[in-house]
C-alpha cells in the first residue's frame, strides 16, 4: 500500500500538480494574495513523501556506505526549512529532485518483450517414433536418444543428429545464416531451427534446458540480469557530500548563531543541478539521434559509446542487406547465351519452394525475362530439381545431385566453382540431359556505405572485428571487401557471447552491431549493443541498447562522435553546478542569501544545466 502511494506521488501527472502548487506559493504572496495555507505545502507533500521513503529505504537496504544518499541530504534541506517556515524552499528542493528521477527514469527504461518473443520460438512437440508409428508428444517429454520425425515446415524440438532423410534447415535463429544448410545422415540439426523441405529422422542428443535455443534464451536473460541501470552521478558523490553539507551548516550555526543561515546552507547544498545535469544531456542527445533515425535506449549506452574502442559486426543483414541475388551468370555453351540460360533456369526452378531456386526466378522477372512453363518437375531435398523446359531436360543443383544422375563436371567447371565460393557466393549448376551447360551464382549484397564507415572507424582509431555463423570463405570474402582485417566464422551464438567476452577480458570497450535473433546474447553481453532496427528482428532489437531504424551503418561513426558530445556536456554542466553551489554556500555562509534567495539560486543552475543540454540537442555532427 505504501509502495503504490509512493509510485503514485513520484509519477509524472502528481509531480506536475505540485510544480503547480510551487509556482502559486512564490506568486501569490507577491500579487497580495494571501492564502490560510501556503500552497507549498501541497508540493511538499507530492514531491517530498517519495523522497523521504527513498531515503528511509536506502538507509535501511542499502550496504555500507551506499547508505548515504543525495536523496538523505535533500530530505534534512527539506525538514529543515520547514522547521523555520520557509515552505517555499522546502518545496523547491523536493520538487527538482522528483523532475529529476523522472527524466532519469525515462531515459533508462528498457523494454522486456524481445525475451518473451525468443521464450516463443521454443518448440512445445514433437513427432517421436514408436515401435515405427509416429507419436506427438510434448518437448518436455522428448528423451535423449528419442528418435523423432520432422516434416517439412516444422521446426526442430531438440538438437540432434539425422538419421535418416535429406532437407534443407533454415537456421538462420542460430547461426545468422542468410541461406537454407543443406542437410543429410550424419548431419547436426539445432532447436529451434526450420525442417524447409524433407522429412528427415532425427536422433536427439540434446533436449530440455542443454538444447541450442533454450541456451540462447538463458544467455539473454543471464545478460538482461547483469545490466545494471545507471547509477545517478550525486549517489557516486553522496558519501561526502552529506557529511560536508552537515559539518558546514553547524559550524556557520555555532559561529554566526544564525539557525536560517544553516539552513540556508543545506538548501542551496542540494544537488539539484548535479541531479539534472545527466538525465537533460542525455535526453537532449536522445532527441538529437531520433531525428537522425537512431533510436537510445539508455543514457548508460551513450556514456558506453564514447569509451567503445572495438566494435564487432555481424555479416548478414548489417554489413550486408542479407538478401540474395544473382551475381553471375556463365554459360559454358557458345550457342546458349546469358539471358537463354537464365530464362530455361527460371523455367526449371519456377515450381521449386528453395530460396536459390526462387531468387533466381525473382531476378528473371525482374529483368523481364520470359518463363516458359515447366513439366515433369522432380525435387530432391537439399540437392536439386529435374524439370523439362522446351523439349530440354535440365537439371540444376549441387555437385552431389550431378554425380548422383552421372553428369560429368570437368576441371574447368570445378575451378570456375571454387572461384566463386571463393568470392563468398552460392552457386546453381545447370545441366541439359548428361551435360553441364552453366552456373548461376547468387551472393548476399554488400551495403554500399559499409567500406567508407569501416575505414571512418579505423580513422577513429576503432578496431572492427566481423563475428558470423557464415561459412569462412564467405566470411573472408565480405571482410576484404570492407577493409575487415579480423574475421572469426561459422560462430553458433555462444561462440559469438565468447569471442565478445574474451575481447573484453583483454582490456577493450566492445560495441556489438547485429540484426539477428542469434545476435541476441552478444548483442547483451557487450558493452554497447546496436540493432538493425527496420530489418533487424524484434529479438535483437529488444535485447540491444541502440537501434538504426533506417538501418544505415554510417550512422555508427556519428553515434560516437555524439557520445563523446554528450559525456563532454554532462561533465561541462557538472563543472558548472558545482562552481554554482560553492558560490552560493559561500554567500549563505555570509547571510547573503536566505532559504528563499537560495532555492531561487537553484532554480537558476537548474536552468543554465537545462539549457546547455538543450544546446546538444541542435549541435550538427558529422555522419
Amino acid at each position: 500500500m505504501l509502495k503504490k502511494m509512493n509510485d503514485f506521488l513520484a509519477g509524472v501527472p502528481a509531480t506536475l500538480v505540485g510544480g503547480v502548487f510551487l509556482v502559486l506559493s512564490f506568486v501569490l504572496p507577491r500579487v497580495g494574495v494571501n492564502l490560510p495555507i501556503d500552497p507549498a505545502w501541497i508540493t511538499v507533500i507530492i514531491s517530498g513523501i517519495p523522497l523521504l521513503y527513498l531515503a528511509v529505504w536506502r538507509i535501511i537496504y542499502n550496504p555500507g556506505i551506499s547508505k548515504i544518499s543525495s536523496a538523505l541530504l535533500i530530505t534534512i534541506a527539506m525538514f529543515a526549512a520547514i522547521a523555520i517556515g520557509d515552505l517555499f524552499a522546502a518545496g523547491e528542493v523536493a520538487f527538482i529532485m522528483a523532475i529529476g528521477a523522472i527524466l532519469e527514469d525515462m531515459t533508462t527504461e528498457r523494454a522486456k518483450k524481445g525475451l518473451k518473443k525468443l521464450i516463443s520460438l521454443a518448440p512445445t512437440q514433437g513427432r517421436k517414433i514408436v515401435d515405427g508409428k509416429e507419436v506427438m508428444i510434448s518437448a518436455e517429454e522428448i528423451m535423449k536418444e528419442d528418435i523423432l520425425r520432422i516434416l517439412p515446415g516444422e521446426t526442430i524440438p531438440v538438437d540432434g543428429i539425422i538419421v535418416s532423410g535429406e532437407t534443407s534447415v533454415d537456421q538462420s535463429i542460430m547461426t545468422g545464416e542468410s541461406i537454407p544448410v543443406d542437410k543429410g545422415v550424419g548431419e547436426d540439426v539445432y532447436c529451434g531451427t526450420i525442417n524447409r523441405f524433407g522429412a528427415i529422422d532425427i536422433r536427439a542428443t540434446k533436449v530440455g534446458e542443454d538444447s541450442s535455443l533454450q541456451k540462447l534464451i538463458h544467455m539473454v536473460q543471464e545478460a538482461e540480469n547483469n545490466k545494471a541501470p545507471m547509477q545517478r552521478i550525486t549517489d557516486k558523490c553522496a558519501s561526502w557530500l552529506v557529511p560536508v553539507a552537515l559539518m558546514i551548516a553547524i559550524i556557520t550555526w555555532v559561529v554566526t548563531k544564525d539557525i536560517v543561515r544553516a539552513v540556508t546552507v543545506l538548501v542551496v547544498f542540494c544537488p539539484c543541478a548535479l541531479v539534472l545535469a545527466t538525465p537533460t544531456a542525455i535526453m537532449a542527445a536522445i532527441g538529437q539521434a531520433t531525428k537522425h533515425g537512431v533510436v537510445i535506449k539508455s543514457g548508460e549506452a551513450l556514456e558506453k559509446m564514447g569509451k567503445v574502442d572495438t566494435i564487432a559486426f555481424d555479416k548478414t543483414g548489417t554489413l550486408t542487406f542479407g538478401k540474395l541475388e544473382v551475381s553471375d551468370i556463365i554459360s559454358f555453351e557458345d550457342d546458349l547465351s546469358e539471358n537463354d540460360l537464365l530464362t530455361f533456369t527460371a523455367s526449371a526452378e519456377s515450381k521449386s519452394e528453395h530460396p536459390l531456386g526462387k531468387a533466381i526466378v525473382a531476378y528473371a522477372k525482374k529483368k523481364e525475362v520470359s518463363i516458359p512453363e515447366s513439366d515433369s518437375f522432380k525435387m530432391e531435398s537439399g540437392k536439386g530439381i529435374f524439370a523439362e523446359v522446351l523439349g530440354k531436360q535440365l537439371y540444376c543443383g549441387n555437385e552431389k545431385f550431378f554425380a548422383e544422375n552421372s553428369i560429368e563436371i570437368n576441371a574447368y567447371i570445378k575451378a570456375r566453382l571454387e572461384q566463386l565460393r571463393m568470392q563468398g557466393k552460392a552457386s546453381v549448376l545447370v545441366a541439359d540431359g548428361e551435360k553441364c551447360v552453366g552456373i548461376i551464382a547468387l551472393s548476399d549484397v554488400l551495403r554500399p556505405e559499409a567500406e567508407k564507415m569501416v575505414n571512418k572507424l579505423h580513422e577513429m582509431k576503432t578496431e572492427v572485428v566481423l563475428l558470423t555463423g557464415d561459412n569462412k570463405k564467405t566470411a573472408n570474402y565480405f571482410a576484404e571487401q570492407v577493409g575487415i582485417h579480423k574475421v572469426h566464422a561459422e560462430l553458433l551464438p555462444e561462440q559469438k557471447v565468447e569471442n565478445i567476452n574474451n575481447l573484453q577480458k583483454n582490456g577493450k570497450v566492445v560495441c556489438m552491431i547485429g540484426d539477428g535473433v542469434n545476435d541476441a546474447p552478444a548483442l547483451k553481453c557487450a558493452s554497447v549493443g546496436v540493432a538493425m532496427g527496420s530489418m533487424g528482428s524484434d529479438i535483437a532489437i529488444e535485447a540491444a541498447e541502440i537501434a538504426l531504424m533506417s538501418d544505415d551503418i554510417a550512422k555508427i561513426p556519428y553515434l560516437k562522435r555524439l557520445s563523446n558530445e554528450t559525456v563532454s556536456t554532462i561533465k561541462f554542466s557538472i563543472t558548472l553546478s558545482m562552481c554554482i553551489n560553492f558560490l552560493a554556500v559561500t554567500l549563505s555562509v555570509l547571510g547573503v542569501l536566505t532559504p528563499t534567495t537560495g532555492a531561487l539560486v537553484h532554480n537558476a543552475g537548474s536552468c543554465f544545466v537545462v539549457l546547455i543540454a538543450a544546446l546538444l540537442y541542435d549541435r550538427k555532427f558529422e555522419s
